[in-house]
């Protein structure tokens, strides 16, 4: 049943996958929050693992970096393991003096100057939006665990450095974004050719506003609310 790139049996994959960017992310939310973890998927380092949560089987994978990373990987496990529903789990960079260091982001929806759409699916426009009922779920989820969730339209780019005359304060007010990350539009365009569910929760890791910036151990090990608000979502799906 292996693919190019998840060498996973079948019915070793949940029909829900938490998807951190991180493989070591991946790797410390199966240790700290996953019982009876079994490790699926190894290939170039991507971990992926499954375990259960309060008792429900889970699993939790990383994507890598950037959308034609996460286009592989979330369309085989959509397409070829059976999976129901992907959550995002990633880090962001902010455009508003509205999220700060540590705030948990919903995306509604994201904007992006990709070609990902269009390309592998003829989709026209540069917004996608995630699973509507998922979303409602998450936010239901973080509303009973205490845990403030500040939902908008995320930015999603293709370009990590960027030196074209387009300032991320023209993409913010030209698009009215809140943070930037750099993987949900193709996850989203993915789970819309599929007929599958998907949403994006992130953690604010850096402010273009203020200059407040995380190292890469705290990225790893520290952004627990809003995994903890996505297990909770995942066991009810």
């Amino acid at each position: 049943m292996a693919t190019p790139h998840i060498n996973a049996n079948e019915n070793q994959i949940a029909k829900v996958v938490l998807m951190p960017g991180d493989p070591l992310r991946a790797k410390f939310i199966a240790e700290t929050f996953l019982e009876d973890v079994v490790q699926f998927n190894e290939v170039r380092n991507m971990f992926g693992y499954t375990g259960t949560y309060k008792g429900q089987k889970v699993s939790v994978m990383g994507s890598g970096m950037g959308m034609p990373s996460i286009g592989i990987y979330s369309y085989e496990l959509f397409d070829q393991y059976g999976v129901e529903a992907i959550i995002r789990i990633g880090s962001a960079g902010s455009y508003s003096d509205k999220a700060h260091v540590y705030d948990v982001v919903l995306a509604d929806s994201c904007y992006s100057e990709s070609t990902f759409a269009k390309v592998a699916f003829n989709y026209e426009g540069n917004i996608m939006e995630p699973s509507a009922s998922l979303n409602k779920l998450l936010k239901d989820k973080a509303e009973a665990l205490n845990i403030p969730m500040i939902a908008g339209r995320i930015h999603s780019s293709d370009v990590f450095y960027r030196d074209s005359g387009v300032t991320w304060e023209d993409i913010r007010d030209q698009h009215d974004v809140l943070c930037v990350e750099m993987e949900s539009f193709a996850l989203f365009a993915n789970a819309k050719k599929l007929g599958k569910k998907a949403a994006c929760v992130l953690t604010i890791s850096d402010s273009f506003v203020t200059e407040e910036v995380t190292s890469a151990e705290e990225r790893q090990n520290s952004f627990t609310k809003m995994m903890e608000i996505a297990l909770e979502a995942a066991i009810d799906l």
